[in-house]
């Protein structure tokens, strides 16, 4: 590697008082690495500006959005290492036009998200929250009306077989419940490897499932995947979990579903705004469990992550395609192979 390799921070990983809000994230990885430096952007902006990009050759982003204009003449940024799985914050496009690569961290997130879907679907069949209500407010007595539901043979059905969906399945095993699944890019063979049933459409899954858990990417193709229509299929006693995206759901239609009792109730990390308003009418609802988009934030978490980060950011240090990279036709852009050269010939990572 010719010069010095410069990494930068969205600020936003720090509290107002400077300090790292996230504990140990792996950074002494990149101290260890000769001709690497790495700093803390100077300001805290919702989204990156050109001028915040040009001086590095790769960013660890934690929430800032990353559009076409961040990425205007950005002439010496090689890579994006995005601080979780969703990457609805970032133009992929955009990045592949400048060369730029975009990688993601699956290892990090793939135990702490698929164990706080099991947290929420315990909490909710044990009636956790209304219980913690009536012993504070002793109201003991008024236990019998809030009888649990054992979740022994029940159904759990998810939206997305992949990462976290698999991790899900397998650490409920010792439940005893049903597994299904629907994810139109997974082969019944590769679900039933895993002893997953994989059903032909959406609809069957609702229908069918006690726990539908959603577990799919924020697309064009998945915003509002679950709308009215397809809450009116569910069974009045079933629950829905979401802890991928927000606006994958129809939160107005659910809100009216859940007033309604027309399901038993759901489990939300995610919103269509966040943070919601307080106002907000899901906010008001006893059949609700809600967190504010960070059930999962755990250190082990936080570790997996920023330790996923900086090995992307080394392999790219040391002319080497590193793992989980999103946009996979940016490695035969012109633009990206001439930045590389600056390290050193670009092999794929181990």
């Amino acid at each position: 590697m010719s010069g010095t390799f410069r990494v930068g921070l969205t600020r936003d990983f720090l509290r107002p008082d400077g300090t790292l809000g996230f504990g140990d994230i792996g950074l002494s990885l990149l101290d260890q690495a000769p001709g690497l430096t790495w700093e803390f952007l100077a300001e805290n902006t919702t989204e990156l500006r050109p001028d915040q990009v040009a001086d590095y050759d790769a960013i660890i982003v934690l929430a800032p959005r990353i559009t076409a204009k961040t990425l205007e003449g950005a002439d010496r940024l090689t890579l994006l290492a995005r601080f979780g799985v969703g990457y609805d914050s970032v133009d992929v496009d955009a990045c592949t036009a400048n060369g730029v690569m975009l990688t993601i961290t699956p290892d990090g997130v793939r135990r702490p998200v698929a164990a706080s879907i099991l947290l929420f679907i315990l909490a909710l069949s044990y009636k956790l929250l209304a219980k913690d209500r009536l012993t504070r407010e002793g109201r003991w007595a008024e236990k019998l009306n809030y009888m649990g539901e054992g979740v022994t043979g029940k159904t759990l059905g998810l939206i997305g077989l992949g990462n976290i969906g698999r991790e899900t399945f397998l650490l409920a095993q010792p439940l005893g419940m049903r597994h299904i699944a629907y994810d139109p890019y997974v082969s019944k063979e590769q679900a039933a490897a895993i002893g997953v049933e994989l059903v032909d459409d959406l609809e069957t899954l609702l229908r069918q499932a006690d726990f539908v858990s959603i577990n799919c990417a924020l697309t064009p193709e998945t915003h509002h995947l679950i709308n009215a229509e397809r809450l009116a299929l569910m069974k009045p006693t079933a629950y829905l979990i979401n802890a991928a995206r927000g606006p994958i759901v129809d939160q107005q239609a659910l809100t009216r579903a859940l007033q309604e009792r027309r399901i038993a109730g759901a489990a939300l990390d995610v919103f269509e705004q966040e943070p919601p308003d307080p106002d907000d009418p899901i906010l008001k609802l006893d059949n609700v469990i809600v967190t504010p988009h960070g059930i999962c934030w755990t250190d082990e978490c936080f570790r997996g992550n920023g330790v996923s980060c900086c090995e992307a950011i080394l392999d790219v240090a040391a002319g080497r395609i590193p793992r989980y990279v999103v946009n996979r036709a940016v490695l035969q852009s012109p633009k990206l192979q001439a930045k590389l050269r600056r390290y050193s010939a670009p092999t794929e990572a181990r």
